[in-house]
């Protein structure tokens, strides 16, 4: 295009140099400054003899007077015989060696004479033109045998040079056309996830880097997609599972009630006891999963307001000790401050400290160690940067991979760790991350197989105001 733009600006360039150089512009227009020379040769056709004596046309006169020009014929002697427009210091008469010289005379003072003849009935005059325009006149001498000699030799070049040039035109076409139809073909194989490959060098190695860079992350995203939808199977196939489970105890002991109208109390509170359970289990999975597709749609009210987080964290933990799931385990509680101000709601903060914690019990051995523990911090190592809470949920329980960990937030995710106790929505995690990024904050996790795990959250002092 570059080319193609300079050899455009040069051509229209040269056209305007040459008609500058060898234009003129009379009143019908711009022409070559060869016009009055042909117009001069080309006036004898409006000429006539009459019996000797030389006549003009009516249409010729015109012609002078529209374009501003005289005009003055001489008989043989070189005397005038007629004349229009003429100026007052022009000659009568002139001699066969001045009107050969007026032929090659250049302009004078903004005009210049041209000078042809006519001749009929063995008869010649001659007539001199003028016109105002300041044209030159130059006469070229060659040698012409030379030139009749390297005539057929340029001609043969400008011919071998022409086919050169349509074989190179034919030749970059079907290269450009190559990679075009490299190009085309990779952008349909991008579309229809077929993969590429293509070789990034020559002039076209920028858009086939691109094109490899975008077939890389459409089979990255390809490779999420399937990895997504495969997690959401098993996660509806599992949830599909935990409803049943429930749901199975919940008919059995519905239908021992139905065939048995008059139990004993005992019994009766027994299977009531078993039926209430399951039915909080239940009722625990929607709201899970009521609860993640509200803080995905962003349709969950958020009231955030000022809490005093030590006190705070340690009721949290109060809490699940005294749960009689959880009496038995060891939790414990730490605190690197007296007491730090923050802004939460206290409601969803509470479910994503509650998630991990229950987590950490839930999935490991019963002996499993966990600690709560809270401190400010300065993570980013800048000045001016507000005070960060950092809250740390560790404990020394089974840990899990890196492959594990890479997955650990994702909503349909439940991970293999799970024979301590099965239960479960496999949403706890991803709602307590969703939870955290709501406050402004972040939630990080690591571990290693056999050396437990630990969730750190890290909560800015000025955190989002609820609407």
């Amino acid at each position: 295009m570059l080319v193609a733009a300079v050899l455009l600006v040069t051509v229209m360039i040269a056209i305007g140099m040459f008609y500058y150089v060898f234009g003129i512009t009379e009143p019908e227009g711009l022409s070559r400054a060869s016009w009055p020379s042909m117009f001069t040769d080309n006036f004898s056709s409006w000429m006539k003899n009459e019996n000797g004596r030389l006549e003009i046309e009516e249409t010729g006169l015109k012609r002078l007077d529209e374009y501003g020009l005289w005009i003055q014929v001489v008989d043989e002697t070189g005397r005038e015989v007629f004349c229009r427009n003429k100026p007052e210091n022009r000659k009568t008469s002139y001699s066969a060696s001045e009107l050969i010289s007026l032929r090659t005379d250049a302009y004078e003072q903004g005009t210049t004479v041209f000078v042809s003849s006519y001749e009929d009935s063995g008869k010649t005059w001659s007539y001199l033109v003028g016109f105002p325009y300041a044209i030159g006149k130059y006469m070229v001498y060659y040698n012409g045998e030379n030139v009749e000699r390297l005539f057929p030799v340029f001609r043969t070049g400008v011919l071998f040079l022409l086919c050169a040039v349509i074989l190179l035109v034919i030749w970059y076409g079907f290269w450009l056309t190559g990679h075009l139809g490299k190009i085309t073909k990779g952008i349909r194989d991008i579309s229809q996830h077929a993969g590429i490959s293509l070789p990034e060098k020559g002039v076209f190695r920028e858009i086939y880097g691109a094109l490899n860079k975008m077939d890389g992350e459409v089979r990255r995203s390809d490779q999420m997609q399937q990895r997504t939808e495969q997690m959401r199977r098993e996660w509806i196939a599992n949830i599909t599972h935990d409803l049943k489970t429930p749901l199975s105890p919940i008919k059995g002991y519905a239908e021992l009630l139905a065939e048995n109208p008059v139990p004993d109390a005992k019994t009766i509170r027994e299977y009531g006891e078993i039926i209430l359970k399951n039915v909080s289990y239940t009722e625990k999975l929607m709201n899970d999963l009521k609860l993640t597709y509200q803080l995905d749609s962003g349709s969950i009210p958020f009231r955030m307001q000022k809490v005093c987080s030590v006190r705070f964290l340690k009721e949290l933990v109060i809490d699940i000790v005294n749960d009689p799931a959880f009496c038995d385990r060891n939790i414990e509680f730490e605190s690197g401050i007296q007491e730090f101000e923050i802004f939460l709601d206290t409601d969803l903060f509470r479910r994503a400290v509650n998630n991990l914690i229950i987590n950490a019990l839930t999935h490991n051995p019963p002996e499993t160690k966990v600690t709560v523990s809270m401190d400010v911090s300065f993570p980013y190592h800048r000045k001016n940067t507000a005070d960060v809470l950092e809250i740390r949920i560790s404990d020394n329980g089974t840990g899990m991979s890196e492959e594990e960990q890479s997955k650990l937030f994702s909503r349909y995710y439940r991970g293999t760790n799970t024979k301590e106790k099965p239960e479960g929505s496999g949403l706890g995690l991803a709602i307590a991350k969703q939870i955290v990024t709501l406050h402004g904050g972040d939630i990080t996790a690591r571990s290693k197989p056999g050396q437990g795990m630990q969730f750190t959250i890290l909560l800015p002092v000025q955190s989002p105001v609820s609407d």
